[in-house]
Formats: structure tokens, C-alpha cells, sequence
């Protein structure tokens, strides 16, 4: 709670001195508009906010479960198999040093101007991570207990179930954390290069008629439910590993 309290105040002091410098300068509404501002239009266009920023947490969502469904999938299979491992590596490179901005129009042109290109942008954004670290948890289980189970006659795939996965769910918790974290990115890039709903779309549309103030407020919404689903998933995902508690003081 205290932590909460610092945050919030910290908040509050930055906002005022923000208030307090755009009426100060005399900085145009359109360059730059303050926080009551802000908060004014988005009290007006509730109704548009709201409308826009379920679409895109349904992008989000959509892109979270598929991407991560993806993800571990592929380090199941890596884990399982070394030829599996050996193709699917390059897989993975490729996902992370290919910027996702620079296909996100051919991704338009693919699947539409509708919800199949942000789910599969998003998805691929959110691939990596999961992967990564789902993988890197099924590679470096304790040796010992490996040995131990293979000594009880247990098979790869008895290994993989009651070894291997168990011990690697916290790391792939820490992958779904930073999925979580990205989600956001994969949903509004693709509604800035081709949509017709979402906040990313309202933003867009927004800037181009100099309603700053507009974006702004979308923005802030988009900050509010990127938040909120971060701090839903990691509470589900602390309950799901409790052997693995945090031992850094908050």
C-alpha cells in the first residue's frame, strides 16, 4: 500500500506540474493539451472511448492466447524433440529480429482490415517471449531430478509431463508477463496501419484532425487497460506457481 501511495503521488505531482507548465507557456491545445484537458474530453467521448478500447482489449486477448498458445507449443516440441529444436530455432530468430512494424502492411493486405491482422500481429509479438522462456525452464530443469526419474523407468514424455514442466513454469510465468506487457503494441499497430475500430485507430484519426487532446485521452485508456490486464495476469500467474515465491523486498 505504500508503494501504491508513493506511486500515486508521485503521479499527481507530475501531472500538476505538467498543468502547470502548459498554462504557464501558453503551449496551444493542439500542440500540446494539459491533463484537465484531457480529462474533459475524456469525460465527453466516454461512450467512444469505451466503444473503441473494447475492441482493442479483444485484440489483445485474442493475440495473448494465441501467441502464447503458439509459443509453448514450440517449446514443448523443441523440448521433446532435438530435430524439432534444430528447425524451430531459426523460427524464433527470425520472429524476434524481424521488426513486426515493417510487415504489419503486408499483414493488412493478408488478413483484412479486420480482426485477423491485429490477432496475428499481436500474436507474433507475443510468440518470442514465451517461447523463449518456456524453453529456456524445459532446458535447464536440475539435471538430478532428470537422472532420478529416468532411473524409475520413466520414458521422454513421462520426463516432459512430470519433470521438465512443473520445474519450467516459472520461467514460462515470466514469459507471459512480458507477453502481457507487449500485448498492447501487436493490437494498436495494426489499427494505425489499417483498421476501422480501436484505440490505435482513434488515435490516428484523432491526429490527423489536430485533436490532440483526443489522442491523448485515448492514449490514457490504453495505459488503463494495458494495466489492468497486466495486473490480472500476474495474479493468476502467481497463484498458478506458489512453490515460486518472490524473495526481492517490493
Amino acid at each position: 500500500m505504500a508503494a501504491t501511495g508513493r506511486a500515486l503521488a508521485v503521479t499527481l505531482l507530475l501531472l500538476g506540474l505538467w498543468e502547470g507548465a502548459v498554462r504557464l507557456l501558453a503551449i496551444p491545445a493542439y500542440i500540446l493539451p494539459g491533463p484537465l484537458r484531457i480529462a474533459v474530453t475524456g469525460w465527453d467521448n466516454a461512450a467512444i472511448l469505451g466503444h473503441n478500447a473494447a475492441i482493442t482489449l479483444g485484440e489483445m486477448l485474442l493475440g495473448l492466447a494465441c501467441g502464447s498458445a503458439l509459443g509453448i507449443a514450440c517449446a514443448l516440441a523443441m523440448a521433446w524433440s532435438p530435430m524439432a529444436r534444430r528447425a524451430m530455432r531459426p523460427v524464433l530468430l527470425v520472429a524476434q529480429a524481424l521488426p513486426v512494424f515493417a510487415i504489419a502492411p503486408l499483414l493488412v493486405i493478408w488478413f483484412g482490415f479486420g480482426l485477423a491482422s491485429k490477432i496475428v500481429m499481436a500474436s507474433l509479438i507475443i510468440f518470442f517471449p514465451v517461447a523463449s522462456a518456456f524453453h529456456d525452464g524445459l532446458a535447464r530443469t536440475d539435471q538430478g531430478l532428470v537422472d532420478l526419474a529416468r532411473l524409475q523407468g520413466a520414458g521422454t514424455f513421462a520426463t516432459l509431463r512430470f519433470i521438465r514442466v512443473p520445474a519450467a513454469l516459472p520461467a514460462l510465468a515470466s514469459g507471459l508477463r512480458v507477453a502481457t506487457a507487449v500485448a498492447p503494441i501487436g493490437a494498436v499497430v495494426g489499427e494505425w496501419v489499417g483498421a476501422s475500430a480501436g484505440l490505435g485507430y482513434l488515435m490516428i484519426y484523432s491526429n490527423a484532425r489536430m485533436q490532440t487532446d483526443m489522442v491523448f485521452a485515448a492514449l490514457a485508456v490504453l495505459l488503463a487497460v494495458a494495466l489492468l490486464l497486466f495486473a490480472l495476469v500476474d495474479r493468476a500467474l502467481t497463484r498458478m506457481v506458489p512453490w515460486a515465491p518472490e524473495t526481492v523486498p517490493a
